[in-house]
């Protein structure tokens, strides 16, 4: 009875693996094990897994993993069965479900042999889901956070500098989101459809570019150039605009964040733009405001 019943496992198995697979299964790869409890285990269809791996064949390798994942849960094999099923999904392209299945390993075997890679592949499986720019990025602030996570937990580990300089890859492109954000109010320009809750496209251009300085401080030079002078002309376009009663407030503000941006980019080739805004806010401040309130 104990041979007909692994008999008819096999063949269950056999059909859940999926028709392809039979070779692997009746050639002896696949070998089943009942306990006095009547549960049964494979004990080495890994080994079948492994090939189809090392073949490149990770969709034949997933459904051998996927049994073997719940069957061997808790030993070496099963370490191994769920690491192996995480990679096959990532170089399959399913990198939603691969990063489900490293997080899983590294949950479930904190300390298992391969907890290290599983946490670099998790950030590595995120990063591939990163969107272009002008879409929702939170793919792109979660494999940040996963890098991090992994250099705390892995300070002294091989791919410290590697996982670093993803984190600054994926930073860029946040603050490319942050830029075009910006960019997108400052050519709002003048318009006030979009303000529902009152308020300027020009302040929301200036605060969002503001935040993205403020929040990305390893962004390139070149992008925080860009950032930088978009708040001088938001500013300006600002004051230009504003109520009597602000102007000269806001055009004092300018004089100011135009020293600012020489001060940090003093060789910009957008200088002589800046000093065309510094020189228009100065002549206003100076004509308008009190004799105590002059700009030096």
């Amino acid at each position: 009875m104990k041979k007909l019943f692994i008999f008819a496992s096999a063949a269950i198995l056999a059909c859940a693996c999926g028709k392809n697979d039979d070779t692997v299964i009746t050639s002896g790869d696949l070998t089943l094990s009942i306990d006095k409890n009547m549960h049964y285990k494979v004990e080495s269809s890994a080994e079948g897994a492994k090939e189809y791996f090392a073949d490149g064949q990770y969709n034949r390798a997933s459904q051998l993993l996927q049994t073997m994942v719940t069957t061997m849960k808790g030993s070496e094999k099963g370490q191994e069965a769920l690491y192996l099923f995480g990679l096959c999904n990532y170089y399959s392209g399913n990198y939603e479900m691969a990063t489900s299945i490293f997080r899983k390993y590294y949950q479930t075997y904190p300390k298992g042999i391969y907890a290290e890679d599983a946490y670099f592949h998790s950030g590595l499986s995120l990063m591939k889901e990163a969107p272009e720019a002008r879409l929702d990025q939170t793919p792109t602030y979660e494999a940040v956070t996963e890098f991090q996570n992994f250099i705390e937990r892995y300070p002294y580990s091989e791919r410290r500098e590697i996982a670093m300089q993803h984190i600054f890859t994926l930073q860029d492109l946040l603050v490319e989101k942050e830029y075009l954000s910006a960019k997108l109010y400052y050519d709002l320009g003048s318009y006030t459809m979009n303000c529902a809750y009152g308020g300027s496209n020009y302040e929301a251009c200036v605060v969002t570019a503001q935040n993205a300085l403020r929040d990305f401080p390893y962004a390139t030079a070149e992008r925080r150039e860009e950032l930088s002078i978009m708040i001088l002309r938001a500013k300006y376009n600002l004051a230009e605009e504003s109520v009597d009663k602000k102007q000269v407030t806001r055009y004092r503000d300018c004089v100011d964040e135009y020293y600012a941006f020489v001060n940090d980019f003093p060789e910009s080739k957008y200088l002589k733009e800046a000093e065309k805004i510094f020189t228009k806010s100065q002549d206003f401040v100076k004509k308008y405001a009190p004799k105590d309130e002059m700009v030096d």
